[in-house]
């Protein structure tokens, strides 16, 4: 079908040479309208000759020169809010500090939810956020998905800065180009759900083509020495030691191999009631494969050690399984604690924890000197007001020398959670909890953002239809230096 050129009529606006491509789907001109006049896509109604647009369809006649009705305002009509209003001068010093610096929410543009708990999660690593503002053009194809992607990232990362709701079109967009899956419509036209941990793969796969690799402080008298082909696999990449044995074949040599992952899986048995349980029982697995020393299939046995821990590491929780009845891929709601700080400690090959141990005996002294209970709480308190984990010049270097990007204690503290409420992966909704700082937290429910403690957090284990954790997100824990 041709591309044209219409006029659209807003109310006394007249936008003259509005651009028309009906090869691509109408939600891309609505999207268009949106940057002209701000009312948003799923507020518009288009008229021409007494027809509606939809979405996923181009039902009206259009030509060259055609003149366009759009009807919708810029802003939704208030409603009548669910529990009184507070006023800042009946509110406690807290209460106001929280209401004065919320951080931006992300408007809902049709069951895109998963992207935007995606998006707050990832928006809280400040590295992440750095990377992306130093992001340019490198001279490569402006019109690819790994482009794309990331300039739209930038640019939302950007808009989040100002604290104000912020509406993802361009991200969505890019999005849909980049996979297809995610532009899926429903019967009456809205997007469908889709999976969360699958569109946080596919942002970091893209942001991957694109973020080129941290260098070391040029001030550090340590070069690095480990290369990298990307920020996300300096800072989010870790790497698996491999190595399959056979009891049957004691003579044969064991082979040992590599494996990268961008994250790590909690799998849910009948057994497993913790995450770290989770995470080891599938990091031992039997199989049975051909022994060129037995001349025979025989049993192996296959282990996975972490040789690499990355400074952000994202783990997981396969709570869908697939049903094939159904056709849809069923949620296991069974409760699975995870802790807020995490020690990957027992994770590691024995050469990884050998280099972990002068960081943790560090940690372990700053423990020791706390004897004083009443001082503990005090210095706790203190930090936590006036924490900043960005001052690098409070903290020791939480990687290795010759490895920037590196964890080199292998402990964790958790600093945001992506939940899922409903009962499988292509319905229901997801909900982004990332930590402010010390015992504040934030629930960014699309463009909802309130304010909560960790003692909520701890509450999305699962075990019902409540908000589970599917995504957990943890950073390097800070040492401060003494």
């Amino acid at each position: 079908m041709p591309s044209f050129r219409v006029k659209v009529k807003w109310g006394r606006e007249l936008y003259p040479d509005i651009d028309v491509n009906t090869d691509e789907e109408p939600i891309l001109f609505k999207a268009q309208l949106f940057a002209l006049t701000g009312v948003q896509p799923e507020r518009q109604k288009i008229m021409c000759k007494g027809g509606i647009l939809k979405d996923d369809e181009w039902n009206l006649q259009l030509k060259d020169g055609a003149v366009v009705l759009l009807l919708g305002s810029k802003e939704k009509v208030p409603e009548v809010p669910q529990t009184p209003v507070k006023f800042i001068e009946d509110m406690t010093e807290a209460e106001t500090a929280t209401a004065m610096r919320l951080p931006a929410g992300l408007t809902n543009l049709g069951n895109t939810c998963y992207m935007n708990a995606t998006v707050q999660c990832l928006r809280a690593v400040p590295e992440l956020r750095t990377a992306l503002d130093s992001f340019r053009h490198d001279g490569s194809d402006t019109t690819s998905s790994a482009f794309t992607i990331s300039s739209a990232m930038k640019i939302v990362f950007t808009q989040m800065e100002k604290g104000t709701t912020i509406t993802p079109i361009v991200l969505l967009q890019a999005l849909h180009r980049a996979s297809p899956q995610f532009a899926q419509t429903g019967e009456n036209g809205t997007y469908r759900q889709q999976d969360a941990n699958e569109c946080w793969s596919e942002i970091l796969k893209m942001l991957q083509q694109k973020l080129v690799p941290v260098s070391q402080d040029s001030a550090s008298s340590v070069a690095v020495k480990k290369s990298h082909s990307s920020f996300i696999e300096q800072f989010f990449g870790g790497t698996y030691e491999v190595k399959m044995t056979s009891d049957e074949a004691p003579d044969e040599p064991a082979t040992v191999t590599t494996e990268n992952f961008l994250q790590l899986s909690c799998f849910i048995s009948m057994e497993v009631k913790y995450m770290q349980s989770g995470l080891k029982s599938k990091m031992k697995e039997q199989l049975v494969k051909n022994s060129e020393a037995l001349g025979r299939d025989a049993h192996y046995t296959r282990n996975y050690l972490v040789s690499r821990l990355p400074a952000y590491l994202t783990v997981q929780f396969v709570r869908f399984q697939y049903k094939g009845k159904e056709g849809i891929n069923a949620k296991v709601l069974k409760d699975i604690k995870f802790p807020i700080d995490f020690d990957a400690f027992e994770l590691c090959t024995p050469e990884l924890q050998n280099k972990l141990c002068p960081m943790r005996s560090k940690f372990k002294d700053v423990e020791d000197k706390k004897m004083d209970v009443e001082a503990q709480i005090n210095k706790t308190a203190k930090s936590t007001e006036n924490e900043d984990e960005n001052d690098e010049n409070k903290y020791e270097k939480f990687w290795f020398e010759d490895d920037l990007g590196s964890n080199n204690s292998g402990f964790y503290t958790l600093k945001a959670v992506l939940t899922h409420k409903g009962r499988s992966s292509s319905s229901g909704h997801y909900v982004a909890w990332v930590r402010s700082s010390g015992d504040v937290w934030f629930k960014f429910d699309d463009d909802d953002v309130t304010s909560v403690t960790t003692d909520e957090i701890l509450r999305l284990s699962g075990g019902g239809d409540w908000h589970c954790a599917y995504v957990l997100l943890y950073g390097p824990k800070r040492l401060e230096k003494c």
